[in-house]
């Protein structure tokens, strides 16, 4: 028999996207910020974020000893090409006019581990997103209303309301930031032996 289902996790990150997210499905969030330096190339987007997800988890893990930490990294990708976050305003609405009338993947990786213990559990979502046609006074206006430079692809589906996006397949957590259902049920899978704190 199972036992209960922790609802106190430790995020490698700052996103308050992913922050939200969690607490939204009652965990108590405890923000620890991973201080790694991302890859950003040399491997296959999958493995990427993955590697990234990895690397944020274990950073973090190493400090935290008992606690569930989570690491998460969230990429766009076009034609086989990563679009990470933008540099500037001038990359966000490049990033966008490539986007426009096309559709485009979005992978999260996630690492769950336990601090000081060998329980792990990784995996990567992926989203497919269809993007309407965009022209330049969209996209100068999209990007006047939101800051997009904390946001892989230079958009943010939470704040989209449809004047982006045109269709999702898959999870639209993931796409946010966090697919939380494929979370849940990893930590009930993997995790259920610790007891909720």
């Amino acid at each position: 028999m199972k036992g209960p289902v922790p609802r106190r996790l430790v995020l490698a990150s700052a996103s308050p996207r992913r922050r939200d997210l969690l607490g939204g499905v009652g965990f108590e969030v405890i923000i620890r910020p991973a201080d790694v330096e991302e890859l950003t190339g040399g491997l296959s987007p999958r493995d990427l974020v993955l590697a990234n997800a990895e690397m944020k988890a274990l950073s973090v893990a190493a400090v935290t000893p008992g606690d569930l930490v989570l690491g998460a990294d969230t990429i766009v990708v076009l034609d086989g090409e990563i679009l990470g976050k933008p540099r500037d305003l001038a990359h966000a609405a490049e990033m966008l006019a490539r986007l426009g009338g096309r559709v485009h993947e979005v992978l999260t990786g996630v690492c769950l581990l336990r601090g000081g213990a060998v329980s792990r559990c990784s995996f990567v979502e992926s989203t497919r997103v269809s993007f309407r046609a965009l022209d330049e006074t969209i996209i100068a206006n999209y990007l006047a209303e939101i800051d997009p430079l904390d946001k892989a692809g230079a958009y943010a589906a939470q704040e989209d309301q449809g004047r982006l996006i045109e269709r999702i397949e898959g999870s639209l957590e993931n796409v946010i930031g966090l697919p939380v259902a494929r979370v849940l049920e990893a930590i009930e899978t993997h995790f259920t032996e610790l007891q909720a704190g």
